[in-house]
């Protein structure tokens, strides 16, 4: 028998990709999920992480104790949240198990985890990205009379874009990648077809489905780097300018301080 043949004539059979159980449904319903768990990770970690960014201060706690989140596996946290259900679903097999509209099965619970397996990358590469901002450029801003505010939008943040968004497409392939795991536990997702395709032993089907989350992966990766390569300070046009107008005045400013001093 030869699997990766039958992988490939899964993956051409209009049948496969049909119907609520199809892998076009399964793969929206993953790519939804991966998005929204993003969406959530980046609006709970980016306010917090460029801020102590910013202000300098707090960041070694806001690293760790996001890291340490780390330490604990996703599906161990994934299955946990499907047995408890602190969300207080109450249908399938597992009380923590029932459906999330378009998020399918298990939806509250995979959301969460896939959420917090986002913050770390997050978390650590913007606070990282604003403490890396040079100095004479800080120095020059104020300088020039920029109130914090104004140094943070106009300075800080359009020089640490390009690693924020360098943790953004971190995390972006990790919970996308993890989000597969999900099926284990009854949960959505293109890893239903990985895990039924094995139960069943129709490997073809268990690789096809394989086949379709590394095919994602690598579009997200590749859209994600895209993004990443226009923030940089050589393809955005902002941080360019920014970086290009204070690296200008940055020796004025601080060799007017020194004498000051």
């Amino acid at each position: 028998m030869n699997v990766f043949a039958d992988a490939m004539a899964y993956l051409f059979d209009p049948a496969s990709w049909r119907g609520y159980d199809g892998m076009l449904a399964l793969l929206v319903e993953q790519l939804l999920l991966t998005l929204t768990a993003m969406l959530v990770a980046t609006a709970v970690a980016l306010p917090v992480a460029l801020t102590l960014g910013h202000l300098g201060r707090g960041g070694f706690l806001a690293i760790n104790v996001t890291n340490f989140g780390r330490a604990i596996p996703t599906f161990a946290l994934l299955a946990l949240f499907v047995v408890a259900d602190p969300w207080g679903w109450n249908g399938g097999r597992f009380p923590g198990a029932g459906e999330l509209g378009p998020y399918g099965r298990a939806g509250a619970s995979t959301l969460v985890a896939l959420a917090l397996f986002a913050l770390p990358p997050i978390v650590t590469n913007a606070y990282v990205a604003m403490r890396e901002v040079p100095k004479e450029i800080v120095e020059a801003a104020r300088g020039m009379g920029m109130t914090g505010w104004q140094l943070f939008l106009r300075v800080e943040l359009p020089l640490a874009l390009p690693l924020v968004v360098s943790g953004l497409r971190l995390a972006l392939v990790q919970v996308w990648a993890t989000a597969t795991i999900a099926a284990l536990v009854v949960g959505p997702g293109l890893g239903r077809v990985i895990v039924d395709g094995f139960d069943s032993e129709d490997y073809g089907k268990g690789i096809a489905g394989a086949v379709v989350v590394a095919v994602m992966a690598l579009l997200l990766e590749l859209t994600a780097a895209l993004v990443e390569r226009w923030v940089r300070p050589g393809g955005g046009r902002r941080a360019r300018e920014v970086d290009g107008e204070l690296s200008a005045a940055a020796p004025t400013v601080v060799s007017s301080a020194s004498q000051g001093h």
